[in-house]
């Protein structure tokens, strides 16, 4: 069986070290970008690889760009190649943050034409909470060939975004907290407030109080009622810099509502231009 969204951890804990199976630890921390890596090495799940979310999933930041400017897709795949990934693998992709840095290798994935990939759902906590066990050991990785089917239509770009809205044809979706979207709260861009015309979900309404994603149906009644008629591929997501906005997507995928798409760049992309509009809670 192919996963393709989410993988919950009992059913990682059996097929673990199964031949073709390839785990990938994306912990992570905007505050200290290298807590992640730290805390990988003070413990992981078996034969998990680390992925850095600036260093590996993310290219350099320009006067132009957002906070995570979409990698370098040559290398990322001489990465994913040399970290023992083949068009064949089922790949499994966990953090310590519910999915939120996590979503964004799922989603890299997805535009390359892999489409097993799974996030496990929980994350490392989960696992621990099964008592699954958990190294220090470095994994032995036998490097493999990943041939790419990259779809470049699965990410927008600011004028697309604009033209888009000014169109009406799509529905642009902010993952960011309701304090940062209405602009009360900005604790990490220089500029308040969101994409006149956008909507908000917070990825965290994705999930259940344990950190787990809400059932297929519970997750397909929320985004029906705020997408409304619109198709799914007419649905655009951004956040802060493109990486929470992935778990919207996958919350998407997995109530059935497939081929949504990214606005890459998002809210740190499009204040880089003073002529973008911007809305906040009293405009």
């Amino acid at each position: 069986m192919a996963y393709t969204n989410l993988i919950p951890v009992d059913q990682l804990a059996e097929d673990i070290g199964t031949p073709g199976w390839v785990v990938f630890d994306c912990r992570f921390s905007l505050a200290d970008t290298e807590a992640g890596g730290k805390a990988y090495r003070q413990g992981h799940i078996p034969g998990a690889r680390y992925v850095h979310l600036d260093r590996d999933l993310s290219s350099g930041i320009t006067d132009l760009t957002g906070r995570h400017p979409l990698p370098d897709f040559n290398s990322l795949c001489k990465k994913l190649g040399a970290w023992g990934v083949s068009n064949a693998s089922q790949v499994v992709v966990y953090d310590d943050a519910d999915g939120a840095f996590a979503g964004r290798l799922w989603w890299l994935l997805r535009c390359l034409g892999h489409d097993r990939v799974a996030v496990l759902d929980g994350g490392i906590q989960q696992w621990r909470k099964g008592a699954y066990p958990i190294t220090t050991a470095l994994p032995s990785i036998q490097p493999a060939l990943f041939r790419p089917y990259l779809n470049d239509s699965n990410w927008l770009s600011a004028q697309q975004v604009q033209n888009g809205l000014a169109r009406k044809s799509i529905k642009l979706i902010d993952a960011r907290t309701p304090e940062r979207f209405s602009g009360r709260q900005e604790p990490i861009d220089p500029v308040a407030g969101h994409v006149p015309g956008a909507l908000n979900r917070p990825f965290q309404f994705n999930l259940q109080a344990d950190g787990r994603f809400k059932a297929t149906q519970e997750l397909r009644d929320e985004w029906s009622a705020l997408i409304g008629v619109t198709p799914a591929e007419h649905v655009v997501h951004m956040c802060g810099s493109g990486v929470t906005a992935c778990h919207n997507l996958l919350a998407m995928d997995i109530a059935g509502l497939s081929g949504s798409k990214l606005y890459a760049g998002s809210w740190s992309e499009w204040i880089r231009n003073k002529n973008r509009p911007v809305a906040t809670e009293s405009t």
